[in-house]
């Protein structure tokens, strides 16, 4: 798809970690989802989620998550106006296109839980109101990993609400180098044009959905997220939503990588960064072990047989 090159080049102009990062985020684009991304800080979390919202032309908002930040800080709080003598709602940062998120481990469980509703039905309720949000609606949340100071844990339904979970990791040496030379986040952030609309991105949507996924392929999903429930080392397997998540994003690679038909490597593709942050291991922390979790996926990839 042309509209998706333009919109990679575009990101790729200020964002020189793994190219495979970049599809991860278009691909929870296309497919209506949320993005989990994790990391050591300075990797780029945050140019990279900003690169995303500034290529296109939407309504965008960051919020800088604390310890002492409320539900109603995000979702937005009734004000009494004493000339007209009612209550009028003054949305918060949660009303937007595009919401970054930023070190969402940082601030309480209770106002972690305030993204839930908006993240699953893409509506928020204040007051006994529920409210539509925008579409399309998208939130980019990122984290440092758990075992740093001043951070809580994200529950295992919060989880299951991002369709990804990826990790940046550390660039290349010549992409460093170039980071350097550069000073991406600092001097051409700023300067990003838009290369999309959000009428762009609904139509994208609408393709993503028409992508062509042949009943053997459904086969091959079904036995690799089955095997996730009767493997020895997961105390908990892919959930139904997980199993429709991983079709989704798979329908969404394809379209990325400018297909109208899902092969079988999309979806082993997509398996790791879709199903490690929804299964739980036998040996699980509290916030379940992510590492054991994609070892396990990998082992289960080399056993599902995949259709020719």
């Amino acid at each position: 798809m042309q509209r998706l090159s333009k919109l990679r080049a575009n990101m790729e102009t200020v964002f020189f970690g793994r190219r495979e990062v970049v599809t991860d985020i278009l691909v929870c684009l296309v497919a209506r989802g949320h993005v989990l991304i994790e990391d050591v800080p300075g990797v780029g979390k945050t140019v990279l989620a900003r690169a995303l919202a500034r290529s296109i032309s939407c309504d965008f908002n960051r919020i800088q998550l604390t310890p002492d930040m409320l539900p109603s800080d995000i979702l937005g709080v009734s004000i009494f106006n004493q000339e007209r003598q009612t209550f009028e709602f003054k949305p918060g940062p949660i009303f937007a296109h595009v919401v970054l998120a930023d070190e969402v481990n940082r601030t309480t469980p209770r106002t972690q839980s305030s993204l839930l509703e908006a993240m699953n039905d893409g509506s928020v309720t204040v007051d006994g109101n529920t409210m539509k949000l925008p579409h399309p609606f998208m939130v980019i949340a990122t984290q440092n990993p758990f075992e740093f100071e001043g951070t809580y844990l994200l529950p295992e339904n919060q989880l299951d609400r991002f369709l990804l979970r990826v990790s940046l990791g550390y660039p290349e040496r010549d992409r460093e180098k170039e980071i350097l030379r550069q000073q991406p986040g600092r001097y051409k952030l700023e300067h990003l044009d838009p290369v999309m609309t959000t009428e762009d991105v609904l139509a994208l949507q609408g393709q993503a959905a028409q992508v062509k996924v042949d009943n053997s392929l459904m086969d091959f999903l079904m036995d690799v997220i089955i095997a996730t429930r009767e493997h020895e080392q997961l105390h908990v397997g892919v959930s139904p939503r997980g199993s429709l998540a991983l079709m989704q994003a798979s329908q969404a690679l394809a379209l990325v990588e400018g297909r109208d038909y899902v092969t079988p490597d999309d979806i082993k593709r997509m398996v790791v960064p879709v199903c490690a942050h929804r299964v739980i291991t036998r040996n699980h922390l509290s916030n379940g072990d992510i590492h054991t979790a994609r070892h396990v996926l990998e082992q289960i990839l080399a056993r599902v047989p995949s259709p020719v």
